[in-house]
């Protein structure tokens, strides 16, 4: 037995052991070439990789072609979006507070929101109306006066024209307004036009914002639902990063152009320029152009100060909005914005050069902020976050962590990124809520599902045996 048994662990042992199986040349399948080899089907790979990046950018160029056409064409209807989104911002804190705290309605706060905006705004405009009524008359005599000392500079200076051919040059310009009177009514035609768009966009602003204040959750989280499921709610949290971008950057840009145009404003007011409050407000209005508005306001006061004053005068108001605008570029915007919100100056540049050709003084307000939004998403679709904080935070923007989880399974009846806090309100939807399976008796449309001591609970409340 010791024998056989040995015999067959012998053969067994045999049988296990590997064979060595001749080798093969590698097959070569034709249509696929080993990943190293320089020429695919005749065509160096060189030229095949830069072949397949050219087609794809040439359709990223025409999405983006097509998207500026639309852009363009719908102007109107895209600026004032916008405008109400950026107005939304400002306003979802206090329609939030009216909400919380003096338990008003949404649709109520919102209203009220709106009206308290309104009011502002008005007083501003008279305010300013006031101010350039009473200044007005004064600077035309001014600017008469310069313009008359200007030809007698022109007289007397190394030009050497006396003021009969000054005349002369001045009648020949007339001359050629009333030449091209034509194009001149155009251009008026052309005005009222544009009139009737700003009026359009206007109330076309005011009801957008109305309902992003009222329904801003659901909207969004309309747009949420377009994208796959295992994407929506990355999708969610990327877009409440870009709204507290876009909230962060428009508070920060309102309180840098406050401060600037108090600042310009008061130096004017100081050395006796007229028009102080137009000025300031000029210059509010134009900070939120990043560069360029700051050179256009700060070249209107300047030039006023020089009609009025003299040079003297309007150098001294020169260095007062050199001065504003360095404190206001070095210290005040960084400490503002932090990195959360900066952007390289070259980037700054770019944006607004290219809102500028696409969408002209509009283009130039939006490019920014737009850029800056795009930019944070973007950030936190590739695994950057710039808000960690947000992601344990209940009182954001558009709902507590986890919300839209919820919400995917029973339907929201909050706000979104326009709403104000995540707070919970009396109809926002209670965490641990879950839908009722259909055709369950009692309440079919939700089901209330709490945390507590003891086992689970049913539907009427009773306790689970």
């Amino acid at each position: 037995m010791s024998e056989s048994s040995g015999k067959r662990g012998g053969l067994l042992g045999r049988a296990r052991k590997p064979t060595a199986s001749p080798a093969r040349p590698p097959t070569s399948t034709g249509s696929l070439p080993a990943a190293n080899s320089s020429v695919v089907n005749g065509v160096p790979r060189t030229l095949v990789i830069a072949a397949g990046w050219s087609w794809r950018m040439l359709l990223v160029a025409a999405a983006l072609a097509l998207l500026i056409y639309l852009i363009i064409t719908f102007k109107t209807i895209v600026a004032s979006v916008f405008i109400a989104l950026l107005v939304a911002v400002l306003l979802e804190p206090v329609a939030g507070w009216l909400r919380r705290v003096l338990h008003f309605p949404r649709t109520l706060a919102a209203g009220v929101s709106i009206l308290l905006l309104l009011a502002l705004v008005a007083g501003l405009i008279t305010l300013a109306a006031d101010s350039i009524i009473d200044g007005f008359a004064d600077l035309a005599d001014r600017v008469g006066a310069a313009f008359q000392e200007g030809i007698n500079w022109l007289a007397s200076g190394p030009l050497g024209a006396d003021e009969a051919q000054v005349r002369q040059w001045l009648d020949q310009g007339m001359e050629q307004v009333r030449s091209n009177s034509d194009t001149l009514v155009s251009g008026v035609m052309g005005a009222t036009s544009s009139v009737a768009s700003v009026v359009t966009g206007a109330i076309l602003m005011v009801f957008s914002l109305f309902f992003f204040l009222k329904d801003g959750r659901k909207i969004w989280h309309w747009f949420v639902r377009l994208v796959p499921v295992g994407a929506r709610d990355k999708v969610n949290e990327a877009g409440i990063r870009g709204w507290t971008t876009l909230g962060g950057y428009t508070r920060t840009q309102i309180l840098v152009a406050f401060v600037d145009a108090v600042g310009i404003a008061t130096g004017a007011a100081i050395l006796g320029v007229p028009l102080a409050i137009p000025i300031g407000i000029l210059v509010f209005l134009f900070s939120f152009i990043p560069i360029i508005g700051a050179v256009l306001s700060g070249i209107v006061a300047v030039a006023v100060a020089l009609v009025d004053q003299g040079l003297v005068t309007a150098l001294i108001m020169l260095g007062i909005v050199l001065l504003v605008q360095q404190l206001e570029g070095n210290v005040l915007q960084p400490w503002l914005q932090g990195n959360a919100l900066a952007l390289h100056p070259l980037a700054i540049v770019l944006a607004v050069t290219a809102g500028t050709g696409i969408a002209g003084l509009l283009g130039a307000l939006f490019a920014v902020p737009v850029v800056a939004t795009i930019n944070t998403v973007l950030l936190y679709l590739y695994g950057h976050d710039k808000y960690p904080r947000l992601a344990d935070d209940p009182d954001r923007s558009g709902g507590p962590p986890g919300s839209y989880v919820r919400s995917e399974t029973v339907p929201p009846r909050g706000d979104g990124p326009a709403e104000g806090s995540g707070r919970a309100e009396p109809d926002d939807v209670p965490a641990g809520t879950v839908a009722a399976p259909i055709g369950t008796g009692g309440d079919t449309s939700t089901r209330q599902r709490r945390d507590g001591g003891g086992g689970g609970s049913n539907a009427r409340g009773g306790t689970r045996r």
